[in-house]
């Protein structure tokens, strides 16, 4: 069974979701937050799988309440769907940047909700929907682009950058394996290495490191 947190402000919005997510046999709305505050104290008490974040909220707005979730040690296993309004949204770059698994926009089929559930439910972040990137892409360019940043990748191996590459065109494990000509494991290994060295908590955020590091340019496709 997935649990899911709803968190945002109007109540009939979140009476549709819940209607939703718990008409499915294997989901069930754990609790429900009207502002930031609460969305924190609420997943610290239930430990959601899932968090359906609301990005402006009363008193502590998504972006801060996302960063505060996935900093907590004790919500290791909790991830965070952001939800907006507007595609090209600040406060939703900065929530994947923060670690949130991935976002939606409000207007989604709910067939398409119910599958972001799962997906992050299963460990995977949500990048899929072409949105995603196009958002990281949009900031990048807007921030001068992506500038290579020996820094912050000097603990890679030559491999390792070059598997980040490819995560940050959104290829998966399996595709990593079958370009580089490697296992599937091996690929694996590689990516959980990353999350490691880098400090990512979440696929998402590698995306994101690998276009701000300036691996990957907007523009590129993976596929």
């Amino acid at each position: 069974m997935i649990s899911v947190q709803l968190a945002d402000d109007q109540a009939l919005v979140r009476a549709g979701f819940r209607a939703l997510l718990d008409g499915e046999a294997d989901m069930q709305v754990v609790a429900e937050a009207a502002d930031g505050e609460d969305a924190v104290r609420l997943a610290r008490e239930h430990r959601p799988d899932v968090v359906l974040m609301d990005v402006r909220m009363p008193r502590t707005d998504g972006l801060r309440a996302t960063a505060r979730l996935t900093a907590d040690p004790t919500l290791s296993g909790t991830r965070v769907i952001v939800l907006t309004t507007f595609e090209l949204d600040e406060y939703v770059f900065g929530a994947l940047r923060a670690g949130a698994s991935g976002f939606l926009l409000k207007d989604m089929e709910p067939a398409e909700l119910l599958d972001a559930v799962r997906i992050v439910a299963s460990g995977e972040a949500l990048l899929a929907p072409r949105h995603t990137r196009r958002l990281i892409e949009a900031f990048v360019e807007q921030s001068g682009g992506g500038a290579t940043d020996d820094g912050e990748l000097a603990g890679l191996t030559a491999r390792e950058r070059e598997v980040l590459t490819l995560v940050g065109q959104g290829l998966s494990n399996g595709e990593i394996a079958e370009r580089l000509v490697l296992s599937p494991l091996t690929a694996k290994t590689h990516v959980a290495r990353l999350f490691t060295k880098l400090g990512a908590r979440d696929r998402a955020q590698l995306v994101v490191l690998a276009y701000e590091t300036g691996l990957v340019r907007p523009g590129r496709r993976g596929q």
